[in-house]
């Protein structure tokens, strides 16, 4: 079913993954140029496996715990997304490589609390169909 909770949930955290890189820079350098999402290989195909990842756990709706995995296995992704940018704001903090941080930086923690939430509301409908099969 479509139409859940967790369905609006997983929209919102592709939306932040797939579509907010766009919109964001990563972090600027002191020569005045802003490093993109794009810019950077392997973020990119990280903030897209992010985002496919949520898209695939949304038409996954017949098997709660598959989508559960996926949600959980986006969550580690995000997190080792949000371990690099951390790392990389430490080495180029100062005034050497690069001061300016940009929003895109906080794109994986939104894309977190929305996976979380979707994680929540999946794993209250498993509770809920696992209470009316003991009812049968």
């Amino acid at each position: 079913m479509l139409q859940r909770i967790q369905t609006i949930y997983l929209m919102l955290a592709a939306g932040a993954s797939g579509g907010l890189i766009y919109a964001f820079y990563l972090w600027g350098l002191d020569d005045g140029t802003q490093v993109w999402a794009k810019d950077v290989n392997y973020v990119f195909a990280a903030f897209l496996t992010s985002a496919f990842f949520s898209v695939v756990a949304i038409f996954r709706y017949k098997n709660r715990k598959s989508q559960f995995m996926l949600g959980r296995l986006n969550i580690i992704l995000n997190f080792i997304l949000l371990g690099f940018f951390v790392y990389q704001s430490l080495i180029s903090s100062g005034e050497f490589y690069g001061s300016e941080k940009g929003v895109g930086l906080f794109i994986p923690i939104i894309s977190i609390v929305f996976l979380a939430l979707a994680n929540k509301a999946i794993k209250k409908d498993e509770d809920l169909v696992k209470s009316v099969d003991r009812l049968r």
